[in-house]
């Protein structure tokens, strides 16, 4: 039995990407900030790393994609060897995830996977909850819309990255990069068609799921199509400016991981927005790390969330 055969990966693939660390996941998965390798929602990457969140520090095997985490395995790996790894690197940057070393390395090519020895492989069974389709929010009519209501910009433009400090900070919208003292209040409630919520505070509606990961170009005819069918009832939907995306930023994440209220699906971990950067790219908005960044729009593209103004 080879390892992909012990550990359930379907078509028995399983190559360890040895370059690849914890440091590299937020920019390779989340915000893809530089590196392009990634070409679909479907690719998975394998690699070994170190946790050490609770004592003594672990050896696991992870699967990583798009939206996608899950820790295949544990290695019983010699623990001086771990500690060692560890202290070389000192303090991590990236929680309490450390990238393994060259001696751990060769452990693994000489004790387990060129010796075929999978004896020290245990996998780890994880189960993903459904998504709550509830929203917890209360009916049109069931609050009062707040007094201090907020018009924001619906129309698209071309931003500058020297900007994006001040439009955040004016806003007071909450931003882990920009603007972390920020604080937007909303006024969510259930628009009852068990697609949209509207929030009273901005006269903006939300679309609570959205689309898969994609191009700019299939992102636009998604919302063509969204109208076209008159999606909940209307089609007037478009892309979010960058104010309107940031107004729907919380400062603490729920507990699906996204810095959103739980209304919204967790699958859409950073969408496209309708502005543009100067000198090129699209802006963004990552749900997960609560900031905004901007990339090509092609590949690998993003996800899209419409809404509009009532």
């Amino acid at each position: 039995m080879g390892l992909a055969e012990k550990l359930g990966i379907k078509g028995g693939q399983l190559a360890i990407d040895w370059e690849l660390t914890p440091a590299d996941t937020f920019a390779i998965f989340e915000s893809w900030g530089g590196r392009d390798r990634i070409r679909n929602n479907g690719e998975r990457h394998y690699y070994f790393y170190i946790d050490n969140w609770n004592p003594p520090a672990k050896l696991h095997l992870m699967e990583r994609g798009v939206k996608h985490a899950r820790i295949l395995a544990r290695i019983d790996c010699p623990q001086d060897l771990i500690e060692k790894a560890v202290a070389r690197q000192g303090k991590s940057m990236f929680d309490q995830s450390y990238a393994i070393d060259a001696r751990i390395k060769q452990w693994l090519l000489e004790k387990v996977l060129e010796a075929e020895d999978y004896s020290r492989v245990e996998p780890i069974r994880e189960v993903r909850e459904r998504e709550s389709l509830e929203t917890g929010l209360p009916k049109k009519g069931q609050i009062a819309a707040p007094a201090d209501r907020v018009s924001l910009r619906s129309r698209g433009t071309v931003l500058l990255e020297a900007e994006l400090p001040g439009l955040i900070k004016a806003g007071n919208f909450y931003d882990a990069q920009y603007n972390p003292g920020g604080n937007f209040a909303n006024s969510l409630v259930d628009s009852g068609d068990g697609l949209t919520v509207r929030d009273q505070r901005t006269s903006l509606q939300w679309q609570r799921g959205g689309c898969d990961l994609t191009t700019i170009r299939n992102v636009q005819k998604y919302v063509a199509e969204l109208n076209a069918g008159a999606f909940a009832g209307h089609t007037d939907w478009r892309l979010p400016t960058m104010e309107e995306a940031l107004s729907l930023l919380e400062r603490e994440a729920n507990e699906k991981g996204i810095h959103l209220h739980p209304c919204f699906s967790r699958e859409q971990p950073f969408i496209f927005l309708a502005d543009q950067r100067k000198p090129g790219g699209y802006w963004f908005i990552d749900f997960k790390q609560a900031t905004v960044f901007w990339a090509s729009g092609t590949i690998p593209g993003g996800f899209g969330r419409v809404c509009r103004s009532r």
